[in-house]
């Protein structure tokens, strides 16, 4: 098998820390600093960036330099919107069928969630997180708004591994909002009342990002141009 390029490592290398959160959408890809992490010059580095931004992974502005592109806001803003509702009338219909096991198997995960608040970990609270919402919206008798709430979520897998990459903030309140929408369910609360509680809970992340988004989309040229690289979790911790 072939080796890889110095250009191939560093696009290799670069795209990992896009794909797992360590590189945030925004955050500003110094070509000196990663060919110093990586042992090279920086032509090979000047390659990869090329190449991530023919992917649409990173952009290049003059006088900012290069940084990782942020989130396709209306595409982002579609799916959140669509999954929203899709999955709050699931979950809505789900409720009456929902039974202590599904309340217990729930709690266990907002418990996980919660343990990782403080080490924090975005892709796996994230996982946790889909894992938590799936007990409330699996057992939706209707086939057709199932589907489309699995739809949303995989298009989510794509348009980004993790939210709370970016806004690790919106953790706290999430794992708090699950645990009123589960005493919600179990009170007996009105379907339309858990339908949209299951709604404003997505909604709210999507607030967040937007938020994040408007925050970030136009960095100031006066930038330093030697910020650190973030390393494990601290991208995500940052925010």
């Amino acid at each position: 098998m072939p080796s890889l390029s110095k250009a191939q490592l560093a696009h290799q290398w670069i795209s990992e820390r896009i794909n797992d959160g360590r590189f945030v959408p925004g955050f500003r890809l110094v070509l000196g600093q990663i060919a110093k992490e990586l042992d090279v010059s920086v032509v090979p580095v000047r390659e990869a960036i090329r190449l991530l931004e023919a992917e649409g992974l990173v952009t290049f502005e003059r006088n900012v330099g290069a940084q990782v592109a942020m989130i396709q806001e209306t595409e982002y803003l579609h799916t959140m919107q669509t999954l929203s509702i899709v999955e709050g009338a699931a979950t809505a219909l789900s409720a009456p069928t929902l039974t202590a096991d599904h309340f217990a198997r729930a709690r266990v995960i907002n418990a996980q969630m919660i343990a990782c608040l403080d080490d924090f970990d975005p892709h796996r609270f994230t996982q946790l997180n889909l894992e938590f919402h799936s007990v409330l919206f699996e057992e939706c008798p209707n086939p057709h708004i199932l589907d489309l709430v699995h739809r949303g979520w995989n298009r989510m897998n794509v348009l980004r591994d993790s939210t709370f990459s970016f806004v690790p903030g919106r953790s706290r309140a999430s794992v708090q909002e699950h645990e009123n929408l589960l005493r919600l369910i179990e009170g007996g609360a009105p379907t339309l009342e858990i339908e949209l509680a299951a709604r404003a809970h997505r909604t709210a992340t999507l607030d967040a990002m937007l938020a994040y988004q408007a925050e970030h989309k136009h960095p100031s040229a006066a930038q330093p141009a030697e910020a650190p690289l973030p390393t494990g979790n601290a991208a995500a911790t940052a925010y």
